[in-house]
């Protein structure tokens, strides 16, 4: 019985300091939205991208990343909100936590609406 006890009490101490840490964020707490606001003088549509963290609790997340396929801009986009690390991973906010309910916007013209989806986010304290 102790035993029991002591592998209880030992979980509550490692929920406790994840808790304290952050607690858990979920991938779909960051919503990414996305809509046509025109076209460029060559035709290529614009598209406006809406990222916001909807965290249910008071969570600040960072390190959001999203699977951005191939994506490119005719638009330049300044890099410090959204920019394209590699292949199908593009960085949002230079990496640094957006607060609960906040939002965080750019423009991209492309032929074609591109798919974006996190890929991977880290809670911040």
């Amino acid at each position: 019985m102790a035993s029991v006890t002591t592998v209880f009490i030992a979980g509550l101490l490692v929920l406790a300091v994840h808790n304290v840490n952050g607690g858990d964020c979920l991938k779909n707490y960051i919503q990414v939205t996305q809509g046509t606001t025109g076209n460029l003088p060559s035709g290529t549509p614009i598209f406006s991208v809406q990222i916001t963290n909807e965290c249910p609790r008071d969570c600040s997340i960072a390190q959001i990343h999203l699977s951005c396929d191939s994506f490119a801009s005719e638009l330049l986009i300044n890099p410090m909100i959204f920019r394209k690390l590699g292949i199908n991973d593009c960085l949002v906010n230079n990496g640094k936590p957006l607060a609960n309910g906040a939002a965080i916007s750019f423009k991209y013209a492309s032929n074609a609406k591109l798919p974006l989806a996190v890929s991977s986010l880290t809670c911040s304290p």
